[in-house]
């Protein structure tokens, strides 16, 4: 069976500055795939190259076994994002948006219709079919643009940050949707600054600095792989959580222990 996603020597470059540097990236089928780094990593700007909206300075993608560079429309067909900005069209009501947007999709009009009243009731706006989406709340809209990416029922998921400001109802029921597109099969493309949320969800992570790839594995294999630096003193080993690998791998990468600095702010005390 072909990757999911299969990345060589992605490259992305804005003038002088490299954003992104010879990422070589496979995701398997059916894969929840969490992608982590630090504040301008260079995350944001590789799932817009895997997603067709920045084409890369060099090296290939390859999504569902085709050449992004040759099959690019294709393969949109097959994939749903959730983008960083959302990109919703704020003068339309919910139900207009994903009617547009399955139709888009090629969806008949029958089913474009079915979805679009399923995905609203599940998603708990249902009751705010009046209101334009310009006047939704953050987390209602972060719902929509889910409802959106998932309504052609995509084989692989995008998603960009998709819990910021989401509050705890709405995660519950987002974590329940992407959980059952995994087991019917799907492979779920996650960053998130929530590591406690990466490390319910996902199965596989992947650790970008600076543009580079610095850590990519399951949990069990980068938890196994930091414990070589971390055991105590006493011989036993703890067992670390993704916060804890993620602040370890960073900081040896910097030559630095960040769960170990001794700088302090005096005047807090």
């Amino acid at each position: 069976m072909s990757a999911a996603i299969t990345t060589t020597g992605l490259t992305r470059r804005f003038g002088d500055f490299v954003a992104v540097q010879n990422v070589d990236l496979t995701v398997a089928p059916g894969q929840f795939y969490g992608f982590l780094g630090p504040n301008g990593a260079g995350k944001s700007t590789t799932i817009k190259m895997l997603t067709g909206l920045l084409t890369p300075t060099s090296g290939s993608i390859q999504v569902l076994g085709l050449d992004f560079a040759t099959h690019g429309l294709e393969v949109k067909r097959q994939i749903g994002v959730v983008p960083e900005g959302m990109a919703l069209f704020g003068r339309l009501t919910a139900s207009e948006y994903l009617r547009f947007v399955g139709q888009m999709y090629g969806l008949d009009r029958a089913t474009t219709l079915q979805r679009t009243e399923e995905l609203l009731e599940f998603m708990n706006l249902a009751g705010e079919n009046k209101k334009l989406i310009t006047d939704f709340s953050h987390g209602m809209q972060k719902k929509l643009a889910l409802a959106a990416a998932v309504i052609h029922g995509p084989k692989i998921l995008f998603l960009d940050e998709p819990f910021e400001g989401v509050d705890a109802i709405a995660a519950g029921t987002l974590k329940q949707m992407l959980q059952g597109m995994i087991t019917r099969g799907a492979t779920i493309f996650l960053t998130s600054h929530v590591l406690e949320i990466v490390e319910r969800l996902c199965t596989h992570v992947a650790i970008i600095n600076h543009g580079q790839l610095i850590a990519n594995g399951s949990l069990e294999e980068l938890r196994a792989g930091v414990h070589t630096q971390a055991d105590d003193a006493d011989g036993t080993t703890t067992r670390l959580t993704l916060e804890e690998i993620f602040i370890r791998v960073i900081g040896n990468e910097a030559g630095a222990d960040p769960l170990h600095s001794e700088q302090e702010l005096s005047w807090l005390g």
